[in-house]
């Protein structure tokens, strides 16, 4: 089974964010995850507990959220993870919404990613059971609203929502409305 979702254009009307430059983008609807959450903990650093990459599914995400433009793969400045960092190029539209430098997430070696997502977004993938909300977005630091870790994809369809994701944090931070193709 293929999930195909879409990305509709920013719309003005839609911004829901007080005092926000930028509008949340209209999002389809996120498809519910089935299966138990992985347990992460709830302290820094913030990782998922027990669960594996499957190689397989990996491999097609790494090598596809490098495919969009203007996606680089840099360390991380967090540990040793591989960052997922904006070119030079590449306008930023929401620059609180960086880890550091031009880092928006960065994956870790389990396969699960943090990333910056529209906050309404951020929550939305987890309540459909994507994510977990960052102990920063649970502690209420300013600026950490949307931050959240996607849960390690454990097949090549629930890559599509992931990777949905990550280019709806890309679309949120650069203000872009990039469709990547299927």
């Amino acid at each position: 089974m293929l999930i195909l979702v879409a990305i509709m254009p920013y719309n003005a009307d839609s911004m829901k964010r007080q005092g926000a430059n930028t509008p949340d983008p209209q999002y389809s609807k996120l498809p519910i995850r089935s299966g138990s959450r992985p347990k992460t903990t709830p302290t820094i650093p913030h990782v998922q507990i027990g669960v594996r990459r499957i190689e397989k599914v990996h491999e097609e995400m790494v090598k596809r959220i490098y495919a969009i433009p203007g996606i680089v793969s840099h360390p991380s400045v967090v540990l040793s993870w591989q960052g997922i960092t904006l070119s030079e190029d590449v306008k930023i539209k929401v620059p609180e919404a960086l880890i550091g430098g031009r880092e928006f997430g960065h994956i870790h070696d389990d396969g699960s990613l943090h990333i910056f997502l529209a906050p309404d977004r951020a929550n939305e993938a987890v309540e459909a059971g994507w994510a977990v909300h960052h102990p920063y977005a649970v502690q209420n630091r300013k600026g950490w609203s949307g931050f959240v870790m996607l849960y390690t994809p454990q097949s090549l369809n629930e890559l599509e929502t992931t990777l949905q994701l990550v280019v709806d944090s890309y679309n949120y931070i650069t203000g872009s409305n990039f469709q990547p193709m299927k």
